[in-house]
C-alpha cells in the first residue's frame, strides 16, 4: 500500500499467513451453498462463514486480509497530519 501526499510517498507491505484446515466435500458444499463466495479472492468470505474454513491466520491487520491494511492507513494518515478519527 503506498500512501502519496504532496512529494512525498509512504509505503506498507502487510504479510498475512493463513493456513486452511482438511475440509470434507460435504463441508465444502455447505459452505459454497451459504456463502456463495463465488466472486471472491480465493473464493471465500472470511468476514463471513469463511472463517470456519481456516486452521489458522497471522497478521499484524486483519483488514489486510480482506483488502486494504486500515491499521496502516490509518497510522500513515495521521503520519502526515489527518485527524483519524
Amino acid at each position: 500500500m503506498c500512501l502519496a501526499h504532496g512529494n512525498e510517498c509512504y509505503e506498507h507491505t502487510d504479510v498475512t499467513r493463513l493456513t486452511m484446515r482438511r475440509l470434507t466435500r460435504s463441508e465444502i458444499e455447505r459452505y459454497v451453498a451459504a456463502d456463495e463466495p463465488f466472486d471472491c479472492a480465493g473464493s471465500y468470505k472470511l468476514e463471513s462463514r469463511g472463517i470456519a474454513l481456516f486452521e489458522s491466520l497471522e497478521s499484524e491487520d486483519h483488514s489486510a486480509i480482506t483488502g486494504l491494511p486500515l491499521l496502516a492507513v490509518c497510522r500513515l494518515l495521521r503520519q502526515v497530519g489527518f485527524a483519524v478519527p
